[in-house]
């Protein structure tokens, strides 16, 4: 009974087949049928979660530039002043020194710029108030799982953080903003940041691709290193016992790193006949290569530093890591600062400025010698005006 609709289905006539109305979809895009067709470059997801695992934690060069960036920007000295003196035993200095009871000023630090590289955005939380207006305890949040809900105005009059199937909202109509939230630039979104991940995850992409193509011919599913050639003179094969008795020689005495470089001993019939990379495994070497060098441009680290092959942009070393703090570290420790500092002078009600303190920096050290020994030596400017060149206040003390 169940399959009478076969039966009926297959008794119509082509008369009355050809005279039944023709179906239409009900979808409006149904006619809308993406192809899949093969020489089409696979890209992985752009999310925030993609991006991390696949750029972060399963690529060396993209781990290396968030460590070495993430790093080298918690560990800038800060000077926290009212713009006129400095203020070191202030609340927010010490705020800043023990975020919470969990982290100390540098990992905190790290989190928040590790958040801002991956993801291009980073929410600190204020938790608990202290008499000052100042908030008891600062957390670093994780950005996959905040949402910003946008208010009339456009701007966001909430953030919502989900997680473990609970959500929790922070308003932001309040003078005393629970949640800092610090963004690169991105031309095209309101609310949401662009990370140096997201512009390097092409290069990315045909990084991990070059590496699980070299550990398959590690794993002599690519290429083999040889071929053992058997040439009888009748032109016949080997039998099943030569066949199996050389393949036993070949796992118990040239197999594994003991036997590496230990010659093999071949009997009549047998010839031996290496196979090296031909031109375009060598062109698929130095697309990683240069894969590698476009991540690490990405991310404003001079590959140098990172040891890639090739790069000779800078004379040495030292020039390389002046440039990476000049370029690339002072920028981002400035851009959280001024927001960290913007954002709790607004709670704490008196001006906070909080900048990072170049003097106290070994990699700009031959710059400010030069700068100082130069200001020094001019004997037309005033010590307030040297003192104004130099970054520090007017009067005797800092």
């Amino acid at each position: 009974m169940a399959f009478n609709w076969l039966r009926s289905a297959a008794e119509i006539s082509p008369e009355r087949r050809s005279a039944r109305p023709a179906e239409a979809k009900a979808s409006a895009v149904g006619a809308a049928v993406a192809w899949a067709t093969t020489g089409r470059a696979a890209w992985s997801p752009r999310d925030t979660v993609s991006l991390a695992r696949n750029g972060f934690a399963r690529n060396v060069i993209g781990f290396r530039c968030v460590r070495m960036l993430a790093e080298a920007a918690a560990a800038v000295p800060m000077i926290l002043s009212d713009g006129e003196r400095r203020l070191d035993l202030h609340p927010v200095a010490r705020l800043l020194e023990r975020p919470n009871p969990g982290q100390v000023r540098a990992a905190f630090l790290e989190s928040v710029y590790g958040h801002l590289l991956l993801s291009g955005d980073a929410f600190v939380e204020a938790a608990g108030m202290l008499a000052s207006g100042l908030p008891a305890e600062l957390y670093a949040l994780r950005p996959d799982r905040m949402k910003a809900i946008p208010g009339t105005d456009g701007w966001p009059e909430a953030y919502e953080y989900a997680v473990g199937g609970k959500k929790l909202r922070f308003e932001m109509s309040s003078e005393a903003q629970p949640i800092l939230h610090l963004k690169t630039f991105h031309p095209l979104d309101d609310h949401y940041g662009m990370s140096p991940m997201e512009a390097a995850s092409a290069s990315v992409d045909i990084h991990n691709a070059a590496g699980a193509w070299s550990k398959a011919l590690l794993d002599n599913a690519a290429r083999p290193s040889g071929a053992i050639v058997y040439r009888a003179a009748d032109g016949g094969t080997m039998t099943e016992n030569q066949y199996r008795r050389l393949v036993e020689e070949l796992e118990d005495n040239h197999q594994g790193a003991r036997n590496a470089g230990r010659p093999m001993l071949l009997e009549g019939g047998l010839d031996w006949k290496p196979m090296g990379f031909s031109p375009s495994d060598m062109e698929f070497l130095q697309t990683k290569t240069a894969a590698a060098r476009d991540i690490a441009i990405a991310f404003g680290v001079p590959p140098m530093l990172l040891g890639i092959p090739g790069d000779a942009t800078y004379a040495n070393y030292q020039e390389a890591n002046r440039a990476f703090y000049r370029q690339t570290v002072l920028p981002l420790v400035s851009k959280v600062a001024a927001g960290l500092a913007a954002w709790l002078a607004a709670q704490a009600g008196e001006a906070i400025v909080l900048k990072p303190d170049l003097d106290a920096l070994p990699a700009l050290a031959p710059e400010r010698e030069a700068l100082w020994r130069r200001v020094s030596e001019a004997d037309f400017l005033s010590e307030d005006e040297k003192r104004a060149m130099l970054g520090l206040p007017a009067g005797g003390s800092r």
